[in-house]
Order: C-alpha cells, then structure tokens, then sequence
C-alpha cells in the first residue's frame, strides 16, 4: 500500500484549494500529497460567486464583477451600491484548469480518478479505500459527503438551498451588464421563500437561477417553468439556452465538525464550512484553507481546527426561524436590506463585524420571531 503524508479526498472546490495552497508554500515540498476524485475537472459544471474587497487570490480566473446589486420584493425593492465590495463570478472551468496546471508541474503531487469507497482513522495512520485501492495517509482531508445523518437528525433543521440556473443569449441587447439581480422575491413564494437570482455577463447574455430556500426540493419541470415565466414577464421572447446548471446547497448547523478526528479534517460542504443562512460557501473555502495551512504546519491534531464562534449561533436562530416559518424569508431579506448598509450586511455574512455592528443587525429583524427561537434553544439544550 501507498503511504502519502497528506491525501485529499475530492477535487471540487474545498479539495483544488487546499491543494494549491499546500503545493504553493515551500514548507510543505517534501510533502508528498495524493488528490483523488472519481471524475476528470474539465467542465464548467459550477458557477461560483462571492463578494469581496480589493483584489482577491483568484483575481484572474474572475469572469465578471459587479459594483451594484439589485434587491426586489413587495416591501422594498433597489438597486444597491456595494463598495468597497464588488461581486465577482468565477465559471468552474477556468477555476479548475487554473489549479490544475499548477499542480501538474508540482512532483510531489499525484492525482488519480477512483472511486472513494471509504476512510478509517486508525490513530497512527488513515486508510483509505477506493474501488481499486487502499492508500494509507497521514492526515487525510475529506470532502466527499459520506454520510447523510445531518438529514436524519432532529436537533439542527436542514434547510436546503436549491436551484435550476439557464444561461441565456438573446437575438438583441436586453440586459442592463452592470447590475446583478442578488435576490428577486417579486416570483410567487408558494409558502415557501423562493426567489430569482440573474447575473448579466453582458447586454445579450445572462444565467438566470430559480432558487429556493426550502426544505422539499421540486420537480424539475417546475424550476423551469418557473424560469420561462420570469423571461416572459420580462419582456425577454427571442432567446435561446445555451447551458443549464442546477444544485441543491444543505443549509444547516448541524454539528459536521464531530466527524473529525486528529488525521482526518473534514473540509468544503462535508466539513460545515457552507454559510448556513445563505448557502455560500467558495469565499469562506478560501478563508479556511488559507487558514489552514499555517495551521498544518505546527498542530497535529486535526480536530483543533477552529471552533464555533457567536455567529454559528446567528446562523442557528434564523434557519430555526426560517424552518419552522418558511413563508416569511422575503420578509426577513427584505426588512435586512432595507434597514441597513449592504456594505454592513456583506461584511456580517463575512462574519468580519464588531459586536455592535451586529447588534444593529439582529435587531433589524422581527425580534419576537427570534427570541421565541432563541426561547425554544435555551429550554431544549
């Protein structure tokens, strides 16, 4: 069996980024590091967006940028500046080709397509299988979500965050490519909170995501049809699609972190690390890889990487809102918008404000709504 001193299980986002942040620092040349993932990166199967200040380490694998956002429902609808943040898109294929060409010149790296079967810690080393192998490795990040127990258990509601996305070029210029459409509850909610997402790359073409923040997923026909009607409402006749994309984001806060062990760090959606409220997940990726390679490099014990900290618990008290109430996310998004800075909201998303600044924040909110959440919390734990 080969022995590796790190392998990484999943070549998505979490997995390329950790990836390149180890292959990109000196310290870890000796290193050697087995990525494994059942399928050749090659296509354009994600579409990543995230807000972000200045310019990022991703900076010229970007495909557009934004400086204004739009925010649409009944009770409050505008378009929002968002400096000192821009909004930025990245097509998963020059995402991959990027870390791909760069780990192909590294030697002390080795990538292979096999199917992940399993991995055990055994304290002093971690095996894994795969349909044709066992590799044995001494740290072992995993980003392949093994097990489905955070849908079974009753303690942290799981919401899900779902989507059908159609990339559309028109016959003639009908799209305003300076401002993206962030959330667009004017679509009928159904009792759930349901929204249009459309990033315009220019004036003829646009990816537009009918998404949902619901527990049930729907049939994907509805999706679509869905899609059609927000174009025809628009104005938008002569158009074809040109791609599809579609997805489904767990947002819950559900503990993932007990499934490390001192060699094995669960990372990207299978270790926590998406935004429970919102379901972004490639920014905060970034953050935490980068974070753990300083990390790696005095520590041994892999279940010490971070902690839970005060905002877990802002993501905990409005999924159970949202849950048990799935109706009034338009509400909730909209008295957020409308009470406060985007700039403000961003920075809070980013888990980067002041407890004052978050104060301000919370208490934008319907506050009876929250403290009966908070009510059942404290009485349940």
């Amino acid at each position: 069996m080969q022995q590796y001193d790190y392998i990484i299980l999943g070549s998505g986002a979490s997995g390329l980024m950790l990836a390149y942040h180890l292959v990109s620092d000196c310290f870890f040349d000796k290193k050697q590091i087995l990525l494994i993932d059942k399928d050749v990166k090659n296509q354009n199967d994600r579409t990543w967006c995230f807000w972000e200040k200045d310019i990022g380490i991703w900076e010229e694998i970007i495909s557009k940028k934004w400086n204004t956002i739009y925010f649409g429902s009944e009770d409050f609808s505008k378009q929002i500046e968002i400096s000192p943040y821009q909004y930025k898109l990245i097509r998963s294929k020059d995402f991959y080709d990027f870390i791909l060409d760069i780990l192909n010149k590294k030697s002390n790296i080795t990538i292979i397509q096999e199917n992940v079967i399993s991995l055990i810690d055994e304290n002093n080393k971690v095996v894994v299988k795969t349909n044709t192998q066992t590799y044995l490795g001494k740290k072992v990040f995993n980003s392949i979500m093994f097990s489905s127990n955070y849908k079974k258990q009753k303690q942290y509601p799981v919401l899900n965050q779902h989507f059908v996305g159609w990339f559309v070029k028109t016959e003639t210029p009908v799209f305003d490519s300076k401002i993206a459409t962030f959330m667009d509850f004017t679509v009928a909610q159904k009792g759930n909170t349901r929204f249009m997402y459309v990033l315009p790359f220019s004036e003829t073409e646009a990816l537009f995501e009918y998404t949902l923040f619901s527990e049930d997923l729907l049939e994907k026909q509805e999706y679509e049809e869905e899609i059609k009607n927000y174009l025809q409402e628009k104005g938008i006749a002569n158009y074809k699609i040109t791609e599809k994309e579609q997805g489904c984001i767990p947002m819950t806060c559900y503990d993932f972190k007990k499934q490390n062990s001192k060699n094995v760090l669960y990372i990207g959606t299978a270790g926590g690390w998406t935004k429970p409220s919102t379901g972004y997940t490639f920014n905060i990726t970034s953050k935490k890889t980068q974070k753990l390679i300083p990390f790696l490099k005095i520590n041994t014990d892999l279940s010490k990487f971070e902690t839970k900290t005060r905002f877990w618990y802002y993501d905990l008290l409005f999924i159970d809102v949202l849950f048990k109430e799935n109706q009034i996310g338009t509400t909730l998004f909209s008295k957020l918008f409308a009470r406060n800075k985007s700039s403000k909201i961003l920075k809070f998303l980013d888990e980067e404000t002041t407890i004052i600044e978050e104060i301000k924040i919370t208490t934008s909110l319907p506050a009876g709504r929250f403290l009966k959440a908070l009510k059942s919390r404290l009485f349940v734990n």
